[in-house]
């Protein structure tokens, strides 16, 4: 009975501790820093960049993929043409705010897709080169805060669950830099809380408008050994035409 009463005491309290909810004052703290985060990554109106992946499998050779992307963030605007292969050369993708179109050349035609579409048969999505700044608030709830190391250096640990459709995955867990507010370490999961994705971001680029990670490693926790390594290389805040942002651009690139 005594045994009994001790495994029900200790069942409550691990109950208590998963169920537990971050206080105002964390939950504020955590949307602080990952605001912060957005802000200090140089994305901002106008940019073009040159996506360049590599994509490792088991017993397969190495795929090469490229990428040009131009977006408008604060409308919600961006473009992305592929470069390589030859053979896919002109595949397209078109976002004009929640609608999301994709380009075959071949055909000629336009698709309905999501942000949430892989480029190519990497483990890149859509949402993962999309810049405009998230609505951290209205997409997510605060599941956990806390800090800890990354290596040997101290970080902020936040844990976010999706609310909304939005977002690709419906949790993930950010590791920042406590010194500066940039993301190291992602951790992608589904809504059962499988660890999907886990994606590292070992390089930054400091420039005048901010930080680009120029570097991202991101491994496939479902499919052991695959991993798509991407690099991100000349960047432009120049003004871009409006018409880069149309259909008619995409159709006349071929």
């Amino acid at each position: 009975m005594k045994k009994t009463k001790i495994f029900i005491a200790a069942f409550l309290l691990f109950g208590c501790a998963c169920f537990a909810q971050v206080s105002k004052q964390d939950e504020k703290k955590a949307f602080d820093i990952l605001k912060e985060s957005s802000r200090l990554l140089a994305y901002h109106g106008d940019y073009s960049a040159t996506i360049s992946l590599v994509i490792e499998k088991p017993n397969k050779p190495k795929e090469n993929l490229q990428y040009k992307i131009f977006e408008r963030t604060e409308k919600k605007i961006m473009t992305i043409v592929q470069l390589f292969p030859e053979a896919d050369k002109g595949v397209g993708y078109l976002r004009q705010d929640d609608n999301i179109w994709s380009y075959d050349p071949i055909s000629r035609k336009f698709s309905h897709t999501s942000i949430k579409e892989a480029l190519g048969d990497s483990d890149v999505k859509l949402d993962d080169v999309n810049q405009s700044e998230k609505d951290w608030e209205k997409d997510y709830s605060i599941e956990s805060f806390s800090q800890g190391t990354l290596g040997k250096l101290p970080v902020d640990i936040i844990t976010v669950r999706a609310k909304t459709t939005s977002p690709t995955y419906p949790k993930v867990t950010y590791y920042l830099r406590q010194d500066v507010a940039l993301v190291l370490k992602e951790e992608d999961y589904s809504g059962s809380d499988r660890l999907m994705r886990t994606v590292l971001m070992p390089r930054y680029s400091k420039i005048p408008s901010g930080y680009v990670p120029t570097q991202i490693l991101m491994r496939d926790e479902l499919n052991k050994g695959e991993n798509t390594q991407q690099v991100i290389s000349e960047l432009s805040f120049d003004k871009l035409p409006d018409t880069i942002f149309t259909k008619a651009y995409l159709e006349g690139l071929n």
